[in-house]
Formats: C-alpha cells, structure tokens, sequence
C-alpha cells in the first residue's frame, strides 16, 4: 500500500531505538524526509546507518535533548517546516507513589508532555500555512488503566490524550489532524532491557517470564504477549499518512486488548 508520504518532512522525537526508531524506519521506508532524534551524535549516526539499509527518503539527524525549550527552539530553526510530527520522546520508571519526590513529578512532565506542547506550538503555524499536517502523541495504556507502579507516568499519558484532543478541536475544519496512539507492553529495547533483567532475577528465561507476566500482571491482554515495535509503528504510519484524513481526535489503541472495553 502507497501511504502517500514521499518527500514529507517528518520528524520524531526519540527515534534511535525502540518504537520511536520503528517508527523512523516505517515512515522512511514510505520515502518520508524522516528527522531521527536523539540526546547523543553517535546515537543519531548510528541509527541512521542503521535505517539506511530500507530508507527510500532522506534520512536527517538532529542531536539534541527535546525536553529543553533550548533544543527544541535549535530544532525548529534548522528545520522549521516538518508536516508530519511524531512527539514519541518519553521516560518511565517503576516507583512506589510515597517515593516519587516533587522535582520527578516535574521532570516528568517536562520530558513526557512539555516537549510535545512545544514542538506543537512551533510547528503548528506552518501547517495552518499549508493547510496539512499529522500531529501524533505516542501515549499508552496506562493512560487509561493507571499503573500503581508508576502513576506519575500515567499522568503525563493521561495529560498527552487531553493535550491531542484539545489541539484536534482547535484545528478543526483543516487539513491537520492530531491523534494519540496508545500502545500496551511492547517489547522495546529498553521493556526487553528491563524485562531481561527481572527473568534472570527469578531464574527463568524471557518466555517464561512472558507467560507469567501476562497470566498476573497484564491478565486482560487478548494477545498474551509483549508487541512488537513494528507493529505499533504499523498504526502510526498510517495516521501520519492522508489515507487516514478523516482520523483525528482519537486515542487509537494498539495495546493487544489489554484496555478492556469494546470503546
């Protein structure tokens, strides 16, 4: 399928590994002018090198930590004219409620709402100019079924829904539309990491910690195993595409069917 992106410019943040570099490697493979994004030089080259191999589109680099009004005022200046924006940066951190100082819950929000807010707020005059863009918050489930491990992290997914939708209204009637995309457990480098990481402790393989993990802590799932990167970027490439024109104020779900409600 011909997602109609050659030579769009799109940029997302976060994209030198995990959803965010499925996401980078979907759209360029579609012939998208595609920004990766990372804190570190070597970061960026690196998945460049990396995507080069599938791109059909110029891949570009900006290095640069997007959580900073400093960075992302340099991104815009460097490349003020993106249409398709995929505000992916994000940070989590399983932590019980009583421990979770002040300044967490601002860094929080900084990284995982207040950089979207920006690039949206200097990106979106272009795409009034033009009378077309693609806006897209990559949220999660845990907006909607809070994790008691990590609640500040719901928050900020919760606040990325309200943000998306709010936007979509004040675009209504043009050729923009924002969406929010909300993925489940998804095996990305660094859940795998993590994930690892907690089998090795209890003495069993990743598969074994799979199966549990699904039977005790995620026991709504439908597909009863971790997503792949792929196919969260799958959904967002099509949103980011005009195929999906008449898609926008929507907190689209690609959790496995962990979010148990048929709406």
């Amino acid at each position: 399928m011909d997602l109609k992106i050659k030579d769009k410019l799109a940029l997302i943040t976060g994209s030198t590994a995990g959803i965010g570099y499925s996401i980078a490697k979907a759209l360029s493979m579609e012939g998208a002018r595609t920004i990766i994004n990372g804190r570190s030089e070597a970061s960026v080259e690196s998945a460049i090198s990396e995507l080069e191999a599938t791109a059909t589109g110029p891949l570009l680099g900006f290095a640069g930590d997007l959580s900073t009004a400093e960075a992302a005022k340099k991104l815009h200046s460097k490349h003020p004219d993106v249409e398709i924006l995929v505000n992916n940066l994000g940070i989590y951190e399983p932590v019980s409620f009583e421990e979770i100082p002040d300044e967490d819950w601002r860094r929080f929000f900084e990284v995982n709402v207040l950089s979207g807010v920006r690039l949206c707020r200097l990106y979106l005059p272009a795409m009034k100019r033009r009378n077309w863009g693609r806006i897209i918050f990559i949220s999660s489930e845990s907006a909607i079924q809070i994790p008691v491990e990590m609640i500040h992290y719901g928050m900020t997914k919760t606040a990325q829904i309200a943000v998306s939708r709010g936007l979509a209204e004040h675009v209504a009637g043009t050729g923009i539309t924002v969406n929010c995309v909300l993925p489940g457990p998804t095996k990305s480098r660094g859940v795998g990491d993590f994930v690892n990481e907690l089998a090795k402790k209890e003495g069993k393989t990743f598969e074994e910690f799979e199966k549990d993990f699904f039977a005790t802590i995620r026991p709504t799932s439908l597909i009863k195993r971790f997503a792949s990167t792929e196919e969260v970027a799958s959904l967002v490439a099509y949103v980011a595409s005009p195929l999906a024109s008449a898609t926008t104020g929507a907190a689209l779900r690609v959790d496995g069917g962990v979010v148990k409600s048929a709406f």
